[in-house]
């Protein structure tokens, strides 16, 4: 109810202070397990994304935001469950509280790069995305978020207003035809998959092939072959 609640509240808020156009929504499924990846720009990607899709979407947050009782009620009502990340089984622990919303018939919302960039590119994908689709069979949907760093740079703690928003959605991205794959190699070829859509649904995004962080925040990594992400160059938004 909190979620609802919270949703409620905020879509007023947000298109009457941002305008927030959406491409490709009609290609989400309605029902059943998605795993929503997406390109992660700014902290207000975790509440355009769920503003524009019709189902509950949950994300893994950082346990620090819930220690406060002045604000873990609002990540709670915003969709986010806590997880400690500090060594393996925090990771493990966040890939099951995925799965178990996944397994619910849920929607699970993951950043692969696995925190927001700091230099404007969009970077290579951990392979938690890949290994938690893998595990439950729940399609990826891949997704362009453009211009939410202009909302809320990553270095103000306030967010800008009347800024322009784009979220775009891709087509379903199966991974059945991964599972007869060598297990590594799997995982980042499927990821691999998963950030060449994303960077062509934001289209203005240059890539790079290397890794936001050393270690994903969100899910566990596994290391494989890295197959390489061809496109072509753009300009960023400025």
């Amino acid at each position: 109810m909190l979620y609802w609640f919270m949703k409620a509240i905020l879509t007023p808020l947000l298109r009457g202070f941002y305008r927030v156009r959406v491409e490709g929504r009609a290609g989400v499924p309605d029902r059943g397990p998605i795993i929503l990846a997406a390109n992660h720009r700014s902290f207000l990607d975790s509440l355009f994304l769920p503003l524009v899709v019709g189902r509950r979407v949950t994300f893994v947050a950082k346990a620090e935001y819930f220690d406060s009782k002045k604000t873990a009620w609002f990540f709670r009502g915003v969709g986010q469950i806590p997880i400690r990340r500090e060594g393996g089984s925090a990771s493990e622990g966040a890939l099951a509280a995925a799965t178990a919303v996944l397994e619910r018939g849920g929607v699970f919302a993951i950043y692969p790069e696995g925190t927001r960039t700091r230099d404007g590119f969009t970077h290579r994908g951990h392979t938690g995305v890949a290994r938690l689709a893998l595990r439950t069979g729940a399609p990826i949907v891949p997704v362009g978020l453009v211009g939410t760093e202009e909302c809320q740079p990553i270095d103000r703690k306030l967010p800008r207003l009347f800024r322009r928003v784009s979220i775009r959605f891709g087509a379903p991205i199966q991974a059945a035809r991964y599972v007869d794959d060598a297990e590594g190699l799997a995982l980042r070829q499927l990821t691999d998959e998963v950030m060449f859509e994303i960077v062509q649904l934001c289209g203005c995004y240059e890539y790079r092939d290397t890794y936001a962080t050393k270690r994903a925040e969100d899910l566990p990594t596994e290391l494989g072959r890295v197959a390489p992400l061809l496109h072509t160059p753009a300009t960023r938004v400025a």
